[in-house]
């Protein structure tokens, strides 16, 4: 199996030549339309529909403490789905009861995206999806973006926009990028230095902990990525080993997305 620099390199000429499969996604009421028009997905193919997202902030932290973090993580996880009856602000008001009844119904409704895998950093997040409704992936981030930033600014006394304004995407053109972008984003941690290396098992807020751990309920899709491979301890080491390099290849980001 090659390594992720290498493809991504090899993968430039299709990624500037096609801008329908690298798409910088616009925050704003025209967004969706945008998407629609460049990406045209296939959905008869798994490829076309999946996405590496990257957002940074406006401002040096968007994620300051535990608190942001886990309602980052909750916005995420009640924007991906398809008909929502109401704003997370209000659901997270609701009874006990009341969320169990809502949570149900739009699951049931199903979902706008997958998510793959993700990695919360201080100031910028990843993303690994499958976009499963038209314009779903733009509808998800829009929704993230306003409701995240509406607690944020709310949180801390502050005014205007929280995020950049521009996604950055990716779109994934095979099966053996699918794996290695996984381990792009799990490393991420690791290699900006947010934890050390012994330790890229225990970053909070990340995907990680729910592919190295069966015991704890998530919300990814996961079994894209484990499936390939014979055990959690084998993807385990697939991370693992792949760490030193990572670090001296800091530089992905600027290879991915030229513009």
């Amino acid at each position: 199996m090659s390594d992720i620099y290498s493809d991504l390199e090899k993968l430039n000429f299709s990624i500037n030549e096609a801008k329908v499969y690298l798409t910088l996604l616009r925050i704003g009421s025209s967004l969706a339309g945008k998407i629609a028009e460049e990406a045209q997905l296939d959905r008869s193919s798994t490829y076309n529909a999946l996405k590496l997202l990257i957002e940074r902030g406006i401002i040096s932290t968007i994620f300051e403490n535990k608190r942001d973090y886990e309602r980052a993580i909750n916005t995420l996880k009640f924007y991906r789905f398809k008909n929502l009856p109401l704003k997370l602000s209000k659901f997270l008001i609701q009874p006990k009861e009341n969320k169990f009844d809502i949570y149900k119904k739009i699951e049931k409704d199903g979902e706008l995206i997958e998510i793959i895998a993700y990695c919360l950093m201080p100031n910028h997040f990843h993303l690994l999806v499958k976009q499963l409704q038209e314009n779903g992936i733009s509808k998800t981030l829009s929704n993230f973006a306003n409701s995240y930033a509406k607690y944020f600014n709310t949180r801390n006394n502050r005014n205007g926009p929280l995020f950049q304004g521009i996604f950055k995407a990716v779109r994934v053109e095979s099966n053996e990028q699918l794996l290695h972008l996984s381990r792009y984003i799990h490393l991420n941690p690791v290699v900006s230095f947010v934890i050390k290396e012994e330790n890229f098992e225990d970053f909070a807020w990340s995907s990680l902990k729910e592919y190295l751990n069966n015991s704890i309920e998530g919300f990814c899709k996961k079994d894209y990525i484990l499936n390939q491979f014979k055990s959690i301890n084998e993807y385990k080491k697939f991370i693992k080993d792949h760490i030193s390099f990572a670090k001296e290849h800091e530089k992905i980001k600027h290879l991915t997305f030229k513009d």
